[in-house]
């Protein structure tokens, strides 16, 4: 017998509600931002970590520092660089505490700075010694000066000396003196040499370069003027046992002397490739780089100390 009795009809089935969804996405949402700010502050975080170093330069933006800086962050040092443009600025900065270390300058340099102003900066380590060279924009041969004109030297009285006895030794002046790390203008015999010598601050020497025969030009600022290092005219020899006055240093307080990260500094100067690499590229192949005792870098110092106090 047939039931008249209707089918059931099937249950139309509830949409699903799409809050689960929702939090589902917001929650793996807040997951990924979560992880994504750990990411980016975890290098902040780690700054943290990291000993804050700030050092004086003269040409910051040589390329090598950039490298000396990833350097010395992967063995747990920040290190700021801060540019000069001039040579007579970083040393104040140090003994002043605008700075914790500074890297610019010869023996020569720091000696007199020191006598001339009652300091006791100290030597940390070698870097490079850099040969010193004469420039011209008007001529391609020293024989091509001509008597009676004029050459600039640089107005410091180290880098003065330097320049002047190069100059001797091609014959272009005579100095009194003979030539030493102290000679001065003062010094060269104007009626025996076949040109006149003027002094200006070290930076302009290159942009005075138009308005005379030739300048004696710091390694600095060769390429900064649009120079070639291999168009000078003449130059001293970096490597000459005589020439360990002119060793370029790093520069620290007294005070600071043992301090052993501004140490860690100087030895991943001197010994990682990439640095040492840079060194001598930016020089135009041209530093002798050199890793000297400190002790033998201190005695030369204080040496020359004397030979400065004596000519006083």
């Amino acid at each position: 017998m047939s039931s008249n009795t209707p089918e059931p009809i099937p249950l139309i089935e509830a949409p699903k509600s799409k809050l689960p969804l929702i939090i589902g996405i917001v929650v793996a949402a807040a997951v990924v931002i979560g992880g994504l700010a750990f990411f980016l502050t975890r290098d902040d975080d780690s700054s943290a970590d990291l000993t804050k170093v700030t050092i004086g330069v003269v040409g910051a933006d040589d390329p090598y520092w950039k490298t000396f800086q990833d350097a010395a962050r992967e063995e747990g040092i920040d290190l700021e660089v801060k540019n000069f443009g001039d040579y007579n600025q970083p040393n104040p900065a140090l003994s002043e505490g605008e700075l914790d270390l500074n890297q610019f300058q010869h023996i020569i340099f720091l000696a007199d700075y020191n006598v001339q102003n009652d300091d006791d900066l100290v030597v940390l380590g070698s870097t490079a010694t850099y040969p010193l060279g004469l420039y011209s924009s008007k001529y391609k041969s020293l024989d091509d000066i001509k008597p009676g004109e004029t050459v600039i030297v640089p107005d410091d009285e180290t880098n003065q000396a330097r320049g002047l006895v190069l100059l001797q030794s091609k014959g272009l002046i005579e100095l009194t003196d003979g030539g030493t790390p102290f000679s001065t203008i003062k010094e060269v015999d104007t009626a025996a040499s076949k040109v006149k010598i003027k002094a200006v601050q070290a930076s302009i020497t290159a942009s005075s370069l138009p308005d005379v025969a030739a300048a004696i030009i710091n390694n600095d600022f060769v390429e900064d003027a649009g120079l070639k290092f291999e168009d000078a005219l003449a130059t001293d020899d970096p490597s000459d046992p005589k020439a360990l006055p002119y060793v370029n240093i790093f520069a620290a307080r007294a005070e600071d002397k043992d301090n052993a990260i501004y140490q860690k500094l100087v030895k991943i100067f001197q010994t990682d490739e990439d640095v040492q690499k840079g060194v001598y590229e930016t020089s135009g192949n041209t530093a002798e780089l050199v890793k000297i005792p400190v002790e033998d870098l201190q005695k030369s110092l204080e040496d020359t100390e004397k030979q400065v106090e004596e000519r006083q």
